[in-house]
């Protein structure tokens, strides 16, 4: 927003009465941006004029300080000294005779009361020891702070679930081993240490008050050598006679479940993972050979030809894949809703942790769930329980109790990508960035959108090309703003008739494009819907310089007074 500000040598030439001679101020100045902008928290300007020829006393000095004033205050930029080419002082130098460049920058540091507010050159100036009075000059205008616009609370904070189930199933497996080429059972192998933890889980599952037996498997194996027919029916038999046994146990017991069976001729797969688990000298070479060959003759007859270690396997492999197996599952009941709520309440210390997480879900009284999450964490330490003390502070607008907590969850899981997320944004919102790009960095994988959070910081940071290319097409008033300070006013307004929840900031938003593209209707009408929505826009609107060419008009007046 450059702009070329003519200025003539009013008051501030100073004249010594004996000879004539002037100090004048710079002339043609001109300020960038004009009016003034927020970008990274800061008010940033360069200022650049002319000195004229003949006019630059050469025993002149004239300090020139930029000043910008707001309500009853003020803030001082660095000044910078001009002087003459014969002063004393140090300086920069100023040809008499050609007059010279005037340069500066400055730099202030962003208040929301600068919305409203000016930018002045304030003089010290002498010639030789005489010191000349020089009134302040006005050189521009500002602030415009669309920018503090883009708001971190705008970023949804991620939650860290409980892992609550309410049916968790329990295996209990069994197995019946075979002799080579038989299907009988033998004595010793039912009453295996196996066998009785498993007769144990069935009679715990059908006495005990939360569990109940889901279901109940007994299968039949044959190793892999042998004809196929022979390995077919060997299975069928150990299936049967092994079911047979279990179903009288089960009548013991009471229990009515039927019991599915299933076989497999040959256990190739069980062969390889008994190989794999191995100590057996060249089981890779067998393994190798179950990788080159899927017929199952062809990869019996491989392995024989392995006279080198098929006698281990004979003796070490093989036998135990005669067999049937028996599995039992068994789901443990959890605790209802109601039972979950009513000990979250009188009894938290009879809930595991997850339960008690699981407990914070079932009531919307934000009151009900600190509770809960301040209990989990003195019983339990749970970053989780942290990171959600977090998010209800907040969503409540406590920035500080907010970061505290996201901190003690990563002091627990510092590499959580979801707490690294919300103490990222939480850290913005406090203004923060360079902690909140810290965050961010170790966000990768969160829940939530972590580039329009990267696209917040980077508008508050005041880099509008990376935040535009982390938006992309997502709509959010964030991006609307990272838009209209790119100046893609169509841009903006799509993206702001997009937005899923539109709110008070929505609607601003789209009174500052009006504003920009010089639609008086949309400014007013977009106005309206804001304050009726947030009454603390009247005043930011009446101090926003984004309206000032509609400042003095009645309808704009009328709207925000």
């Amino acid at each position: 927003m450059k702009k070329g500000l003519f200025l003539s040598l009013i008051a501030a030439v100073a004249m010594l009465a004996s000879c004539n001679k002037t100090l004048p101020n710079p002339e043609q100045i001109t300020v960038n941006p004009s009016p003034l902008e927020v970008k990274g928290g800061k008010v940033n300007a360069d200022i650049t004029g002319t000195f004229p020829e003949k006019k630059f006393v050469k025993k002149g000095v004239l300090v020139v300080t930029p000043v910008l004033k707001y309500g009853d205050q003020e803030v001082l930029g660095e000044p910078v000294t001009y002087v003459g080419e014969k002063a004393a002082e140090n300086g920069k130098t100023v040809n008499y005779k050609n007059g010279g460049t005037y340069s500066q920058s400055c730099s202030f540091d962003y208040v929301p009361a600068m919305r409203k507010s000016e930018l002045y050159l304030r003089f010290e100036g002498k010639i030789g020891k005489k010191e000349i009075e020089i009134p302040d000059l006005k050189i521009a205008d500002g602030v415009v702070a669309t920018a503090e616009l883009a708001n971190a609370k705008d970023n949804k904070t991620a939650a860290t679930p409980d892992k609550f189930q309410r049916v968790i199933q329990e295996l209990t497996e069994a197995d019946i081993k075979f002799l080579i080429q038989s299907s009988e059972l033998r004595s010793k192998e039912t009453k295996s240490d196996e066998m009785k933890a498993l007769q144990a889980a069935i009679k715990d599952a059908k006495e005990a008050e939360r569990k109940e037996i889901n279901k109940i498997e007994v299968a039949g194996y044959a190793s892999p050598d042998g004809g196929m027919d022979l390995n077919e029916k060997l299975a069928q038999n150990r299936q049967k006679v092994a079911a047979n046994f279990l179903k009288n146990d089960l009548k013991k017991n009471k229990v009515t479940n039927a019991i599915e069976s299933n076989i497999t001729a040959e256990d190739w797969e069980g062969f390889q993972k008994a190989m794999e688990n191995s100590n057996m000298r060249d089981k890779d070479l067998v393994l190798r050979v179950l990788s080159m060959y899927s017929d199952p003759e062809e990869r019996e007859a491989q392995i024989k030809n392995l006279s080198s270690v098929y006698g281990t396997i004979a003796e070490e492999i093989l036998p135990a894949l005669r067999r049937s197996r028996l599995i039992l599952t068994t789901d443990l009941i959890g605790k209802s809703d109601d039972e979950i709520k009513k000990l979250a309440k009188e009894d938290p210390s009879q809930l595991s942790v997850e339960e008690l997480l699981y407990a914070a879900t079932l009531t919307d009284d934000k009151a009900e769930q600190m509770a809960i999450y301040k209990k989990a964490a003195e019983l339990y330490n749970d970053y989780r329980a942290y990171n959600g003390m977090g998010q209800l502070y907040f969503e409540d607008g406590n920035i500080a109790e907010a970061r505290r907590c996201y901190a003690k969850a990563l002091e627990i899981q510092p590499n959580d990508p979801d707490v690294n997320y919300n103490a990222g944004v939480a850290a913005m919102a406090d203004g923060d960035l360079a902690k909140a790009e810290e965050y961010l960095g170790k966000a990768a994988g969160t829940k939530a959108n972590l580039n329009a959070a990267l696209g917040t910081l980077y508008t508050q940071k005041g880099d509008y090309a990376a935040a535009k290319k982390a938006y992309g097409d997502t709509p959010s008033n964030n991006a609307a703003v990272q838009q209209i300070l790119n100046e893609d006013y169509a841009g903006a307004a799509k993206t702001l008739d997009a937005v899923k929840e539109p709110n008070a900031t929505t609607a601003y938003l789209k009174a500052v494009v009006g504003a920009r593209t010089n639609d008086k209707a949309t400014v007013y009408a977009n106005l309206k819907s804001a304050i009726a929505q947030d009454a603390s826009f009247k005043a930011r609107a009446a101090q926003d310089i984004e309206f000032a060419k509609f400042a003095e008009e009645a309808e704009f007046q009328a709207i925000v007074k």
